[in-house]
């Protein structure tokens, strides 16, 4: 199978390992700008022939409907009619995860794989789900398999360019280093280290209200996306174990097409 994880930023892909207990989950993997969505034709080419074919492809797309069409184009240049594609979209219940969304196909559908993925890692716990891209998104998993819902923010990335491009005479964050003090001595250092600041407090606040509010127990948080090894040294979360994660949607898009196989 072909998993893709279409984001605002960036397309990522993968191809699961023949067996479950490889060393490696993926057999083939990569990543291209969402602009070079074309490429990965070339990049695809190899997986339409041979023993190991891909016969099933399964998409999260939430960057809209041009980017979906762009990427149609390149799957059946690929591979044509005979491979089924699924268009992954938030539903009431999926993989052994309920939706508690007040209106569950609004949840966006990157946030429901997401969730489904942490769950099939860590089955049983309760967890606070913290994905780190275009958008932050911190959302809470009960231990009996409830989406309950989650807070959304703009991402590092997002906040950093905004700032700069928003405020007089502010440089622009392209690419942004952990400063070395938290009170910064220069205008660049000083944005990044109130980015940082704003996203470390939310998921902390959101832990600290999960902890308040939400059900006894231990509680693991699971951190995902571009900029959470960036986030992931300045997080205080006491006792709460934290667990950096790769590609966690196509984790759970792999979840739900292996579940539903058998």
């Amino acid at each position: 199978m072909l998993l893709i994880d279409a984001g605002n930023t960036r397309i990522k892909w993968a191809v699961p390992a023949a067996q479950p207990g490889d060393a490696s989950r993926w057999r083939q993997h990569g990543a291209v700008a969402r602009a070079e969505v074309r490429t990965l034709a070339a990049a695809w080419r190899a997986l339409a022939t041979g023993p190991q074919a891909v016969t099933q492809v399964c998409v999260s797309n939430v960057a809209g409907a041009a980017l979906r069409e762009s990427l149609e184009a390149v799957l059946q240049e690929v591979f044509g009619p005979r491979v089924a594609v699924e268009w992954f979209a938030s539903t009431e219940q999926r993989a052994g995860l309920r939706n508690g969304y007040r209106h569950p196909a609004q949840l966006g559908c990157d946030r429901f794989a997401a969730a489904i993925g942490a769950r099939a890692m860590f089955p049983g716990e309760q967890l606070l789900v913290a994905t780190c891209g275009t958008a932050t998104t911190i959302d809470a998993v009960s231990a009996d398999g409830l989406f309950e819902g989650g807070m959304i923010l703009p991402g590092f990335g997002t906040m950093a360019t905004s700032l700069a491009l928003n405020t007089a005479q502010l440089p622009r964050i392209d690419e942004a280093t952990p400063p070395e003090r938290v009170f910064a001595d220069n205008t660049v250092d000083a944005i990044v280290s109130g980015c940082i600041a704003a996203q470390v407090g939310a998921i902390e606040h959101a832990l600290a209200e999960r902890r308040r509010a939400g059900p006894p127990g231990p509680l693991r948080c699971v951190l995902a996306g571009g900029a959470g090894l960036l986030l992931a040294p300045y997080l205080a979360l006491g006792d709460v174990p934290l667990e950096k994660v790769d590609n966690l949607v196509l984790i759970g898009l792999h979840e739900v097409v292996m579940q539903e196989r058998q």
